[in-house]
């Protein structure tokens, strides 16, 4: 078989970051600060769920939990290149999914103005359980950086590189608020972006400049009730419910929507709860009537607790996210949207939170 992929040189990965001189630091250590993640300096690797919670709510889930979606290293440096070292527990791949999506990481640059991408971390395909890499930054000037960590991997440790004697500092801090929560399918968990960093709840995290947590499950987030009790009691600014894609059937979601919302508002009175309802309408394998359905439910939910005089809770149409010309366009496989989608997504759902963590003012 002839390998084309010799003929583009940027197609061609390096195995090392070969005589560059470097010096490597523990994320688990300061300065690092690491967001998105539970008690990241603690567990023996990166997971976004206590352990007893995971299992308790199913084996999906539990599996699920491990993989680090969201997670986020922050950190300043002066350094000229910034290389990361990664051991893997397990390795995300699929076919219709970028590598550096679901196991690698990628890295931007915080300015007074917001962050902006640098570039990748690149890892060659056949990578099995660890991998090194470097970024050339072309400067030596003191800059905030984030690390967005992979979408579907579970990281055992992480080693971020630099110049040995460059200076590291703690990084850009969020915002004053409590975090996001967002709950949800494989699209909260960010199945199909192209890397990390532009995952819907990402991108929110840079428009926002707040912290996000990113609970999403592929397949596996049903409203469950070990697992929504638990997440009642995190600290949280705005709590976003996007699970309707997960549930089996119009009577698992009926069932179970409401009481999720019952769990979270019971602990936080005063938060704003979105609901969300799926977006891909258009071009959903499910027969639209059900889609449709699914809606309904949704939006049962929406007017129930407003006539229970919640006046904080607000719902976002799914069908609104991919309209136009183009609505065809923004799926990867006409269920997960791709990063065109993402962002279409990100820029409906941020404008909500927005608005109404401006009405808290």
């Amino acid at each position: 078989m002839e390998n084309y992929i010799q003929v583009d040189q940027n197609m061609i990965v390096s195995t090392s970051i070969g005589d560059v001189p470097v010096e490597w630091h523990d994320v688990r250590k300061e300065p690092f600060a690491i967001y998105g993640l539970y008690e990241p300096k603690t567990e023996p690797f990166f997971r976004r769920v206590p352990r007893e919670i995971a299992e308790a709510t199913s084996e999906g889930v539990d599996l699920l939990s491990r993989e680090c979606a969201g997670g986020r290293v922050r950190f300043s440096t002066d350094s000229p290149y910034i290389a990361v070292r990664a051991t893997y527990r397990a390795v995300g791949r699929s076919s219709h999914v970028t590598l550096v999506s679901t196991s690698g990481f990628d890295l931007y640059i915080d300015g007074e103005f917001g962050s902006r991408y640098v570039r990748e971390f690149r890892m060659p395909y056949d990578m099995v359980d660890r991998y090194e890499q470097i970024i050339q930054l072309g400067r030596e000037v003191f800059s905030s950086y984030t690390i967005n960590m992979p979408v579907h991997a579970c990281v055992e440790s992480l080693e971020i590189g630099l110049k040995p004697g460059a200076r590291l500092e703690e990084g850009k801090t969020y915002r004053n608020l409590d975090p996001i929560v967002i709950y949800g399918s494989s699209i909260v968990h960010g199945t199909a972006a192209s890397r990390p960093g532009n995952i819907y709840p990402a991108v929110i995290s840079r428009q926002l400049d707040m912290d996000v947590r990113n609970l999403g499950f592929s397949g596996k987030a049903r409203g469950e009730k070990v697992l929504a009790d638990w997440m009642a009691t995190l600290p949280m600014s705005v709590f976003v419910c996007d699970y309707d894609h997960n549930a089996p059937n119009v009577e698992h979601l009926q069932d179970t929507h409401y009481p999720l919302y019952e769990a979270i508002r019971a602990k936080n009175p005063d938060v704003p709860y979105i609901m969300i309802t799926r977006p891909n309408y258009w071009t959903s394998v499910l027969i639209q009537e059900e889609v449709l359905q699914r809606r309904d439910v949704v939006m049962s939910s929406y007017l129930k607790a407003r006539q229970n005089g919640d006046k904080n809770v607000y719902f976002i149409d799914g069908m609104s996210f991919f309209s136009g010309e183009n609505q065809y366009e923004y799926v990867l496989d006409g269920v997960h949207p791709n990063d065109a989608g993402f962002l279409r997504m990100a820029e409906s759902i941020g404008t909500v939170i927005r608005h109404v963590l401006e009405k808290l003012k």
